[in-house]
């Protein structure tokens, strides 16, 4: 049986319990069902030696970093829509958008001490909401070169800002 065959029957007989699965850790949200599409279509696309045994793991792990994923563009969202919103005058307060505009300030301290190469990547992947494979795509570079560049960009990032507080 080769892997088209096993992810095929798998998703006919798991789909609703991977959707539930899905939909509990994002709130019911309507991307849910976007979420365990988009994570067959990647063992469809992938290229990886798929066996009855090892596909539950590998579709709830896939599953389970969409989520994360997801979770990350809901939060720069609602953050990006805040920051726009004290911007406009509708925030909160002078002292919400003075916070604001020292935390931006801090944000690209930080970035100063990234590299231009990993800085790049990591602009494309917070500000453009690209991932990865996209980076990767569209920068011609090895996706796991991408990923090691954004991880060293994200560590030293975090080491900025937990000197500062």
């Amino acid at each position: 049986m080769n892997n088209r065959e096993i992810i095929e029957r798998y998703y006919r007989a798991h789909k609703d319990e991977l959707l539930a699965f899905v939909s509990t850790h994002t709130q019911h949200s309507p991307e849910a069902e976007d979420l365990v599409h988009d994570a067959f279509l990647r063992l469809l696309s992938g290229h990886r030696p798929i066996s009855e045994v090892t596909m539950p793991s590998l579709v709830y792990t896939l599953c389970r970093n969409l989520i994360v994923d997801w979770y990350r563009r809901h939060t720069i969202r609602r953050d990006y829509a805040h920051t726009l919103a004290c911007v406009s005058g509708r925030g909160d307060s002078a002292e919400s958008l003075l916070s604001m505009r020292e935390t931006k300030e801090q944000l690209e301290q930080g970035l100063m001490h990234v590299s231009q190469d990993c800085r790049e990547l990591y602009l494309m992947h917070i500000f453009d909401g690209m991932k990865a494979a996209d980076i990767s795509l569209q920068t011609g570079l090895p996706y796991r070169s991408v990923e090691y560049k954004l991880g060293q960009a994200r560590k030293q990032v975090r080491n900025h800002l937990k000197h500062i507080s």
